[in-house]
């Protein structure tokens, strides 16, 4: 079996009537697919993004038994007014019940809040959850400010109070530092760890212990430091036991280690070597399956890198599956 957890939704329509500040989606003419209009943004949207029998036609012909659907990231608009913001949440929120409700048995659908207001968000998960969706998607940062800051407590104790997960998709940040070009490339990277480095150093992590939480892309650079935050915590090479005396940052409580493998991370990192790097550090029991289908092809298989690399299969049962349910907090479907 093998479980894309990093998969992509848009809905193939908007309300009537609904505010300007809401997208559009535009015919193409001779074309099944349509144009998202959202601001200055203009992407064409092939038909299964949002035609649950092409979906999974797709799904079958790549190998792939189920996919979780998350909203596509540009949605993730925190810079709306709140009842827009809300408004959008609640429309996509219930486009991805109906378009997973084609095939519970293999599309399994994330919801979207406004976490522009994090009161609102957290109240919005329980509808969330009624809809039957097992989790919620949230960008990385919030108008620049990371998920980990504590004005986004409340929202991540209620996830953790209702079973939810989490996913965090790294988004680009305004004020990264970083030419446009590197939005999609390098500013992923940074902002994925950023997210990830903010729940442990901000308190959330601690706060929250059973939170599920798994990032994209592998939380781009934050595995690459942990072994640096280990070292202040413990003083010690290798995660080696700590020698207080050379510790530069410590602290009696979880170590940087123990706080990284309390996540999940997609496995969407483009090189065996980087996955290699992600097994020994967190986990095979960290990781899943990720493609960012339809936004960008997958492998053809999928998986195909991961099955090359001689795992135990234990190990390769975990990644292609098995922990995508435990994040999930659900019985496998088959």
């Amino acid at each position: 079996m093998l479980v894309d957890a990093h998969a992509h939704l848009l809905p193939r329509d908007y309300p009537a009537g609904a505010p300007e500040c809401f997208p559009r989606m535009e015919p193409v003419d001779g074309d099944t697919a349509r144009t998202l209009v959202f601001g200055p943004m203009r992407f064409r949207a092939r038909d299964v993004f949002f035609e649950g029998e092409r979906r999974v036609a797709e799904m079958t012909a790549s190998g792939v038994d189920v996919e979780v659907l998350s909203p596509m990231p540009p949605l993730l608009r925190y810079d709306l007014p709140v009842p827009d913001g809300l408004g959008l949440a609640r429309h996509v929120n219930e486009f991805t019940a109906g378009l997973c409700a084609f095939d519970p048995s293999r599309l399994i659908g994330l919801g979207m809040v406004p976490l522009q207001d994090p009161g609102a968000a957290a109240g919005e998960l329980a509808a969330i959850a009624e809809l039957g969706l097992p989790g919620v998607e949230i960008a990385s940062n919030v108008l620049d400010t990371p998920i980990g800051d504590e004005r986004f407590l409340p929202f991540f104790a209620e996830a953790e109070r209702l079973g939810l997960a989490v996913f965090v998709h790294a988004m680009p940040s305004a004020g990264g530092g970083l030419p446009a070009r590197a939005r999609g490339t390098y500013a992923v990277g940074v902002q994925g760890a950023v997210a990830a480095a903010s729940l442990v150093t901000g308190g959330t992590a601690a706060k929250c212990p059973a939170l599920r939480v798994c990032f994209s892309h592998g939380a781009g650079g934050f595995p690459l430091m942990i072994p640096r935050a280990q070292y202040f915590w413990s003083g010690a090479w290798n995660e080696e036991p700590p020698v207080p005396e050379r510790a530069v940052m410590p602290d009696d409580g979880p170590s940087p280690f123990e706080y990284a493998r309390r996540f999940y991370y997609d496995s969407l990192v483009f090189d065996r070597r980087a996955l290699r790097y992600l097994i020994e550090v967190l986990g095979s029991d960290r990781l899943l399956v990720g493609s960012d289908f339809p936004a960008m092809p997958r492998e053809d298989p999928a998986g195909r890198t991961l099955r090359s690399m001689d795992l135990p299969s234990a190990a390769l049962e975990d990644i292609t599956w098995n922990n995508a349910f435990r994040w999930l907090g659900i019985s496998p479907v088959r």
